[in-house]
């Protein structure tokens, strides 16, 4: 049995059809479907059984025995909302439910995937695994900065393996129903079809209009590393998930634009309540990755984008 928080979201959706395609279908997915439109991301996905989050965190609280029959499990499920500022409320679904998984895969033996977020680095332009290099803009990012903390904690500890992946900026299929929270290539093509026009930012954080940089990833390769960190047998702490590459905005435009063969860039005011917590410039160092043996590559944006576009219109 594999075991998949947050199975109904994002990543983990993306996930379990990875997993499907491999064969597996002897999966519990784990979610809130409070907003019963997630379950569209499943609608097509073979699984052995569905948990609500709550429900399933008791079992973790209890040690409940049928849980050591999991091959592995892999914690997606969180709250990603970053604009979220009640921390009380983030830290108990980033990190203390965190901590709740994996004190339940140390007593059974199960290994642990789980997501955390480039959000912990904040406005640091160099993106290591290193104490030095964290420094997190919102409650969001601090409540995954905690738990990758707990974990450092622990590693030499611990009997299993874990790991945790920095996610960068994920895209792709399957995040229509994260409102807000999708990503900008999702937003960018809603724009250009309705108005024609992409909307990006103007110069903010001493970067012209347009040029603020991310490590744009698709969600494909972060599925396909998340699968093989849950193939590790040894390996405890984090690693950064992205392309190893910053991307502007603009050039991320563009490709929208030559995709559907129309459209033009507006930029408009910076909002000023933003620029405080506000990522101007990331890019995943991937060297712990890659020595940790994480040898696949990563699609550049360009081709990311038309993969994305073709299945948004498909």
């Amino acid at each position: 049995m594999i075991i998949v928080t947050g199975g109904a979201g994002f990543i983990g959706s993306n996930l379990v059809h990875a997993l499907n395609a491999a064969g597996r279908s002897d999966i519990l997915i784990v979610d809130d479907l409070e907003d019963g439109r997630k379950f569209a991301n499943l609608a097509t996905a073979r699984i052995a059984d569905y948990q609500d989050r709550t429900e399933f965190r008791q079992h973790l609280q209890r040690q409940s025995a049928w849980l050591k029959q999991a091959e592995v499990i892999y914690h997606l499920g969180a709250c990603a909302t970053t604009t979220e500022w009640n921390g009380r409320y983030m830290l108990d679904n980033n990190h203390a439910y965190s901590r709740d998984v994996l004190d339940a895969c140390e007593f059974h033996g199960v290994p642990l995937v789980y997501a955390s977020s480039a959000a912990v680095y904040g406005d640091s332009a160099l993106c290591v695994e290193e104490a030095s290099r964290e420094r997190p803009l919102n409650v969001y990012g601090y409540s995954k900065l905690v738990f990758d903390q707990h974990l450092r904690q622990r590693m030499a500890s611990l009997r299993i393996p874990v790991t945790g992946l920095r996610y960068f900026n994920v895209y792709g299929p399957r995040e229509q129903h994260k409102g807000r929270m999708a990503s900008v290539i999702f937003h960018f093509d809603q724009q250009l079809r309705e108005s024609g026009k992409v909307r990006l930012f103007e110069g903010s954080h001493g970067m012209a209009a347009g040029e603020q940089l991310r490590d744009f990833v698709h969600v494909d390769d972060v599925v396909a590393m998340t699968l093989w960190a849950g193939t590790l047998t040894d390996f405890r702490g984090v690693l950064n998930c992205g392309t190893g590459e910053a991307v502007s905005f603009n050039a991320v435009a563009r490709a929208l634009i030559e995709w559907h063969g129309r459209g033009e860039i507006e930029y408009i005011p910076f909002p000023e309540d933003l620029r405080a917590a506000y990522q101007a410039h990331t890019r995943a160092d991937l060297t712990a990755a890659r020595s940790a043996g994480y040898d696949a590559s990563f699609r550049k944006v360009e081709q990311g984008v038309r993969d994305y576009l073709d299945w948004l219109h498909r």
